[in-house]
Parts: C-alpha cells; structure tokens; sequence
C-alpha cells in the first residue's frame, strides 16, 4: 500500500467526524493536508521501489515489534566486542546498501562500542545508548557531509562519531584535542538552512535536539522564526521521557520534573488514543504521519508545534529502525516541505539494562564495570567541593529558614540532593533552564528570602543579561555558588570555565569571592548568608579539597567582606593568589626559599571588593608583586592591576606581573595537565619570579 493511499484512505472518515471544530480552522486544516497529500505522492512516485521494501513499515505495529524482537544478544563483557557490520561500514557512503537487518544489527554493535569506549575513558553514556538507532537511520537516508546534521549536545553524539570513520579514535576521547570531521556540523541549523538558501542550495539540514533542551528559552525563540523564514528544516525531538532528569538524589532514582514531560507524554499517547477511539482502524502509524500533522486532532487538542508553523510527524518509535527510515525517506523527498517536526521517543541508556534501571547514575559514569554496570570511584580522605558547598549551605539553612536553594536539572551534580532530602519544601528545581534560576531567584529575593543559586560555571554564560537587569541593577541579594570553576581537565574546551570572575566582577554591585581551600569555602557561604543589601558569589572547583580543618557542624565562621589574609611572611617578594591556586602559590615560596628568596604569600579571597589597604602595603613593602588566579584575562589581575594604576602605585620601582590563563581554550587532559599547559603551575610561578630577579630560572 503506498502512502499516498493510506494517508487519503485515513483522510476521508475525518470529514464525517462529529467533533466540533470551527470552519476556518478545518478549511486551514484541509488545504495544509492537501499539500501534504500531494507531496506525499510525488515523494511514492520517486521513491516506488523504496517504499515496497518498507511496506511493514505502514501495517501493523504489532507486527512490527514482532520483528523487532529478533535480535542477537547484546554483550558487555568489557572485551573489545566484535562489530563485524561496523567494521566495514563505519562510514556514511558505506550505510546506504544496508537492509533493515543490517541497519538493527549495526545499531547493536554501535551499543556495544559506545560501552566499552566510555568503560575506558569515562564520560556520559545514557543518552549516547538511547540514539544508536536513530543516528544509523539518520546516516543511511541522509548523505553527510552534503547533508549537515547538527547535534544539539555532545552527550549523543558517540554513535555520529563512531559512524563517521573515527571508531579507532574513540578510545582518546576526553583526553586528545581531536580535528573535527567533515561530518560534523556546528552552529545554528536555522541559520544553515538559511545560508543555502541564499546560496541557491539544496542539501537537507537537519538539527537533533533532546527534550531537555526544549526547557531552554532560546529553543523557543528558533521555533517562533521558523515560520517567519520558511526554509527547508527538520527538526528531531528526541523526546526520552525525562525532560530534566536531576542526576541523582539522596534515595535513588528521581522522576523527570517539568511541565513540558507532561505535554510531551500527552502527544506521545495521542495517536494510540486516535486508534482506540476509532474502533482499531488504522495503523498508529497512520496517525502519525496523517492525524497529527493537521492539528486538528479531533477534540484531543491542537498540537503545539503546528501551531508554530511546523509540520508535526510523530511520536515514533526511537528504537524502530524501520520506521524510522521509511519516515525519514519520505520527508526527505517532500519538495519544498518547509519545517519538519519528527518526533522520536527513545529511552535513555537504552540497550544497556544497568542504564535503562538509572538513567540519572548512568548519564555520566566513572570507572564503568560493563559486566555489572557498577562504578568504582577511588576512596579520597577529603570531600568534593561541591560536597563541602551543599553541607554547608545545610547547616545554615538549619539556623535561617529563609535560606533557599535552587538549581537547573542537577540535583546530584550540585549535590543539592543532600539539600532536598533535608529541606524538601526549600529546594527547588527550574529543569535546564539556568536563565529562569536567575530571574525565579531574583524574585524569591523580593520576597524577603535568601536564595543561593548554585550553577555550573560554564552554564554561567547563558545568564548575563539576567545577572544584570534582574539581580545586580536592583541590588537583589541573590548568592550564587559557581561549581566546577577553574580548569575542568577531561570536559574540555565546550566547559570551559575561564570565565565567571571576568563576567561577575565586572558588575557594579556583587560581592565576588573565592576560597583557597575547603574551609574557606565554608566560610564563604557564611558569609554570603549575611550579606543582604546586595549580590554575591562565589567560585569553588571541580575536585576534592585538600584536608584543611573542617568548623564545627559544617558552620562556617562569616568573613569580613573586602578583606584577605596574609599566610606567609617574606620580604622581598609578594604572591597574591586568588582562590585555589593559592595552593600553588604556598608551593612556589617553598620552591624560592631554595633560591634564598623569602616570598609573602596572600590568600586575596576577594576580587571584588578587593582588600586596598593589604594591596597597598604589599606593593609598598615588597620588590615584585605578582598576583596568580585560574581565570581569563579580565579577571582578577586585571581588577587588582587598576587599582595599582589609579592609586599610583605602578609609577615607581615596583615589578608587577598578573599570571592567569592563557588567551586560548585549554584542550582536554588531567587537570594538572591543564595548569601545565597554562604555565601556573608552582614550577611556572617560582620561574616567573626569578626571571623578574634576574636568576637563572632553568634550575627549576
């Protein structure tokens, strides 16, 4: 039966439906199906032998599932597995023969590389696993790189990697910087397709983008110029049923939080509702392509996405090659189709049962047992930052119930789990939707609370505007906690999180800290509980803390704002660190007493305000002054370097240097890797200071 029968077969009952409607809305409805129609039947006329071959493709999906079930089992023994369709076949041109068997059984061995790769190198996995189906399907109907498939995040994109000839390579991901592949697309689809349109071409673009990604406000704003533009697009939402899965909690697995699951799970029911309703007759499928696309839905409520302008194709099945190809071919072969929707629903981890039980354990995994699907992380005698950030923060809370606490889908990343557990009603989560942290804790603020906010600082740079107009503008006294800030070793260039004191320190009316080790840490959030006329932060970074004491109860002791702290006495040379380099700095002193050089070491603990009268008295007292920080230029130095200009403490002898990183993306390795390659680390230090004396710093 080819399309264009079953779809006007399934047609023609609509036009006998009982539900109301209004007139306007069914002519609109009927003349966007006729175009449909007609598209349709120009794609079967093109594609008639094609579509023979997917024939089960349009019956029943009972039958379908059927088919499905006769699999090879998968194996994740933690050997190299053995992908012999994969073996000759990892690239795109070499897809385009494959028969639906082929295509599952690639899938298959897809699954299995992308365990064993990351039970290697760690790094995420769920959402890798819930898309081997659909980037084979995508590689076989799509020809790459004419065609341009643009991957909204780097957690899917392992299967696009290993089928476009770099399965060798995967075992040096997160840890080589590689050169990317003609395959591989970046930017803004919408843009892409509108770039060849003003260039008179007419390769297909096609933009992958998860639900969790559609909690984003830009998401939003692409959808709504969709229509305006009318270009060529498809669009797949690769909808898992999680939305904002918090990636872990206290007591186990938690459920997707968000209003958009809701809907989306209502759209992903309704075809199967369509065929119940009408007696069984149809193929769901028919619904898909047919019912939903005309928003009309009879009485089951018009869909979001026509609305929009797009045409709406779904839900199908993430994990049903067959319908996913046939799908694919016949928008492929629409002319002039303008914006395509195709729905896909997936299940994360999917193929892999320890990831599909915990899809939030699973999403990232260190030191992955394939076999058992357990991970085994090294005994440290300290805690993580973040984990001396949440106990903190509780402790506090315990004393002030007006503390609050709000993140953007990552409850177990911030540790916040801890949090919730113990304050359930005073912990919120906004789902990936950093901006709305801002804004909802600006507006907590108002209200006489006090909200911390804790976000990763490489989401950072997706709230600036917010940071601006909503908190730092009205002097709200918001506190915001900057995890994993700093060099961040194997995530790379895409978190790089140079950043945060840059783009805070430079407004008006935040407090900006930064604590040298965990202690500290503690007693920042102390002292960001007190401070209630303006905003504050603080930075803190990926890793463990380094064994200082730990107050009593996790009660951190609240500091004096603008005020840094002398660690070491010296006479000739001055090091002023900001934050957890100041480790680094204490080690460099050790290394120039060899030298017979004695260095003050300075724990600066805040870039804004900074501690004038300590600035002053070390460049008065001291011969060099160098100040040290893991963050770009524009940071720290840069603060402490004007006021050393504007209070004339620069017109003498004084030798000044501010050491930061480079002007460049540090590229994957060990975080001790990085501080190599960014030249702070103790021996950089040391050598920088003798090289202002004028000795010979190749001893070092």
């Amino acid at each position: 039966m080819g399309s264009y029968s079953v779809l006007k077969a399934n047609f023609s009952p609509m036009l006998h439906s009982q539900d109301e409607f209004s007139l306007p809305r069914l002519s609109s409805s009927l003349h966007s199906m006729k175009w449909k129609l007609n598209a349709v039947a120009s794609a079967q006329d093109h594609n008639e032998d094609e579509d023979k071959k997917n024939t089960c493709a349009m019956s029943s999906s009972q039958q379908k599932q059927e088919k499905l079930k006769v699999k090879s089992a998968l194996k994740f023994s933690g050997e190299n597995p053995s992908t012999p369709i994969l073996d000759t076949s990892n690239c795109p041109k070499h897809m385009k023969n494959l028969s639906i068997e082929e295509l599952e059984m690639l899938a298959d061995e897809v699954r299995e590389e992308v365990i064993y790769v990351v039970s290697n190198t760690e790094g995420h996995l769920g959402a890798s696993l819930e898309v081997a189906e659909l980037t084979v399907a995508l590689h076989h109907v799509f020809s790459t790189p004419d065609d341009k498939i643009i991957w909204e995040v780097g957690h899917q994109a392992h299967p696009h990697k290993i089928l476009t000839a770099r399965t060798s390579r995967m075992r040096t991901i997160r840890q080589t910087k590689w050169d990317e592949s003609v395959h591989d697309a970046f930017g803004a689809g919408l843009g892409m397709a509108a770039g060849r349109d003003l260039l008179g071409k007419n390769n297909h673009v096609i933009v992958v983008i998860s639900d969790g990604a559609m909690t984003t406000g830009q998401a939003y704003e692409a959808l709504n110029n969709v229509s305006l533009l009318d270009s060529n697009l498809i669009i797949i939402l690769n909808d898992n049923n999680q939305v904002s899965l918090p990636t872990a909690t206290a007591d186990g697995s938690p459920p997707p939080v968000g209003a958009l699951r809701k809907a989306l799970k209502r759209l992903r029911q309704a075809p199967k509702a369509i065929t119940e309703r009408d007696g069984g007759q149809g193929d769901e499928i028919v619904a898909k392509v047919d019912l939903y696309p005309r928003g009309i839905i009879n009485g089951l409520g018009a869909c979001f996405f026509e609305e929009l302008g797009l045409h709406y194709i779904g839900p199908v099945d993430g994990h049903n090659l067959e319908e996913l190809v046939h799908i694919m071919k016949v928008v492929k072969a629409l002319p002039g189709q303008g914006t395509v929707l195709i729905h896909v629903v997936t299940e994360k981890g999917k193929g892999y049962a320890p990831a599909e039980a915990a899809p939030d354990k699973m999403h990232g995994v260190v030191n992955l047992k394939p076999n058992s699907g357990k991970q085994w992380k090294p005994k440290s005698s300290t805690l993580s930052y973040t984990q001396y950030f949440a106990e903190s923060l509780i402790a506090e809370a315990e004393r002030d119930d007006k503390i609050v606490a709000i993140h953007a889908g990552m409850e177990g990343g911030t540790e916040f789990n801890l949090f919730h557990k113990r304050f359930p009603d005073r912990c919120f989560d906004v789902e990936i939707a950093e901006r709305d942290v801002v804004t909802f804790a600006a507006g907590l603020a108002t209200k006489g609370l006090k909200p911390f906010c804790t976000i990763y600082s490489s989401f950072l740079r997706r709230v600036y505007y917010q940071l601006v107009h909503d908190v730092d503008l009205p002097k709200l006294p918001v506190r915001f906690a900057i995890d994993s800030a700093g060099l961040v070793g194997a995530d790379g260039l895409t978190h790089c999180t140079a950043f945060d004191t840059t783009l805070l320190a430079c407004l008006p009316n935040m407090v900006v800290m930064a604590p040298s080790c965990e202690r500290e840490l503690m007693n920042m959030v102390a002292t960001a509980a007190t401070i209630d006329d303006k905003p504050s932060c603080f930075r803190y970074p990926r890793g463990n803390g380094i064994g200082s004491i730990i107050p009593s109860f996790n009660k951190g002791t609240p500091l004096e704002v603008g005020k840094g702290r002398v660690l070491e006495e010296g006479t000739r040379v001055a090091i002023l660190g900001y934050g957890t380099i100041v480790q680094s700095c204490v080690a460099a002193a050790r290394l120039l007493q060899r030298f017979g050089i004695s260095a003050t070491v300075v724990d600066a603990r805040f870039c804004k305000p900074l501690d004038g009268e300590l600035i002053r008295q070390l460049a008065r007292e001291h011969e060099i002054l160098l100040s040290v920080e893991e963050g770009s230029v524009g940071g720290f130095g840069s603060h402490v370097t004007h006021f050393l200009a504007m209070n004339g403490l620069l017109d003498g002898n004084l030798k000044w240097r501010a050491m930061m990183l480079p002007d460049i993306y540090i590229d994957h390795g060990t975080q001790r890797e990085q501080l190599e390659q960014a030249g702070l680390s103790s021996k950089h230090i040391a050598t920088t200071i003798l090289t202002l004396i004028g000795e010979n710093k190749d001893v070092i």
